[in-house]
């Protein structure tokens, strides 16, 4: 079986660190979810393909069989959702995340494992992903997990996600300094409930807010902090003092 089904070759890509967008024409976009599928496996591709295109909303745009073929493909054809393995030849998955959200920064990632260590876990997500799959998950949480990070939810369970963030950033004790705040009074509540896991419809109810205004909250968000899911926004308020770990960490109940 040829594990190179979407071969970069005939897509004229230049080498890593040579993309600019000037160069490389965006897809046409449709109305579906654009799905780019990074496994070294062609059995996990073929299967989670078929998992996908069976749902109206979604379709593979390409495959890719190594790291530095998934970033080749991002770059030409500018998913939506990359479902990416963490350990693939070559290039792995945490160097192809970086490199993916450099050349296509609306780009999210999904991570898609069969390792649940820490190691991985965290410097996926450090490296820019949007959440953390592994392999044995159910078909319905898949394809459910693909619609979250498009609405800019998180897919981490809250517990998982407080775990990451604290071990990351644990005894920075930064706070965010004084001047012209980056993010609104009512932006910055709406990120505080929204670390928590909750969906947009439970942020909304939270705060008395419909879910279309969260989502158009969360995307002056990703906006203002130049990131593309709500797992990275969290991250990057962390880190600018904006939130901080007991923010996190102080789920509802």
């Amino acid at each position: 079986m040829n594990q190179n089904l979407a071969s970069v070759d005939n897509l004229n890509a230049p080498p890593l660190g040579e993309y600019n967008s000037g160069e490389i024409a965006e897809m046409p976009k449709t109305d579906k979810i654009r799905v780019l599928l990074a496994d070294d496996h062609a059995m996990v591709r073929d299967g989670t393909r078929r998992i996908l295109e069976g749902e109206g909303d979604m379709e593979v745009v390409g495959e890719a069989a190594d790291g530095q073929e998934a970033i080749r493909l991002a770059a030409a054809t500018r998913p939506d959702v990359v479902l990416l393995d963490i350990a693939m030849p070559g290039i792995n998955g945490v160097k192809a995340t970086q490199e993916i959200k450099s050349v296509a920064p609306s780009t999210a990632v999904l991570i898609l494992s069969a390792y649940d260590d820490d190691a991985y876990l965290f410097n996926a997500l450090e490296a820019g992903a949007a959440g953390y799959l592994l392999k044995n998950c159910r078909a319905t949480e898949l394809v459910d997990s693909v619609r979250s990070v498009i609405r800019g939810e998180s897919v981490l369970h809250p517990v998982v996600a407080a775990k990451v963030l604290k071990r990351l950033f644990a005894g920075t004790g930064k706070t965010q300094e004084s001047g012209e705040p980056l993010l609104t009074k009512r932006e910055v509540e709406v990120l505080k409930v929204a670390a928590r896991g909750l969906s947009n419809k439970d942020v909304g109810q939270a705060l008395g807010l419909s879910s279309r205004t969260v989502q158009a909250h969360l995307g002056n968000i990703f906006n203002k902090l130049n990131v593309s899911s709500r797992t990275e926004a969290v991250i990057s308020a962390i880190r600018a003092g904006i939130l901080s770990i007991e923010d996190v960490q102080n789920t509802p109940g």
